[in-house]
């Protein structure tokens, strides 16, 4: 699998090959996420997700079908990533992420975190703990209620705009003063008005794939590609 990586990345494969990522988070920005980053040949994820999956997630995750509802996501995407990409050593944790737990997922040596997380409070934890750790990281924002891709971007916190997930965040690192630089991939479309958070299978796709975008290219520059 690795013959067309090589032919565009060469030696850099390798350097990409052996950098560790967490993804924190299996729906659907952190599905596309990870199936992309399995098919670069990472050889160690980290994958983190409490939730089975359910009939409502065959509209936008990556990974459900209608014969694995009620199975964990994390027994699903490991299976999933096997069977894409045999070499990489999958590390599963079956649990939800607070404070209190948040640093047993770093007994590895991480690279890269990805977080796309739904829950505020988490994301908080995540961020302060990556700043805090000196350790890269990209949060996916809020990707319900918006139905064009091509205003999902990347950017930092402090420049987001239309987000309400965003406005919250911020309010949260002001309040426990978090200092830092805080990338961020954000929808700048303004979210339908709507009671419930619908979505659709495209924009939370777009974020994902933005996030592999994020570390794949930072490896590179890392390593003077040119």
């Amino acid at each position: 699998m690795e013959e067309r990586l090589i032919w565009l990345l060469e030696d850099k494969l390798e350097i990409i090959k052996n950098k560790t990522v967490l993804i924190i988070g299996l729906g659907g920005v952190g599905s596309y996420a990870l199936e992309t980053l399995a098919r670069t040949c990472f050889k160690k994820l980290i994958i983190v997700d409490n939730d089975k999956i359910d009939i409502t997630n065959l509209n936008r995750q990556l990974m459900s079908n209608i014969d694995n509802i009620g199975k964990y996501k994390t027994d699903v995407w490991e299976k999933r990533i096997k069977q894409i990409n045999p070499n990489c050593q999958v590390i599963k944790i079956t649990e939800f992420i607070t404070k209190n737990n948040l640093p047993n997922l770093f007994q590895e040596k991480i690279d890269y975190v990805i977080d796309a997380c739904d829950t505020l409070d988490t994301k908080k934890e995540i961020i302060k703990y990556c700043l805090e750790n000196n350790i890269k990281f990209i949060t996916s924002l809020g990707m319900a209620n918006r139905i064009d891709a091509t205003k999902v971007k990347f950017s930092y916190l402090d420049k987001t705009a239309y987000d309400p997930l965003a406005k919250k965040l911020r309010l949260l690192i002001r309040k426990e003063n978090i200092k830092g630089k805080i990338p961020v991939i954000y929808s700048e479309e303004i979210p339908i008005k709507n009671k419930k958070l619908g979505s659709i299978a495209h924009v939370p796709a777009i974020a994902g794939l933005l996030c592999t975008n994020y570390i794949i290219n930072d490896i590179i520059k890392g390593v003077n590609y040119e």
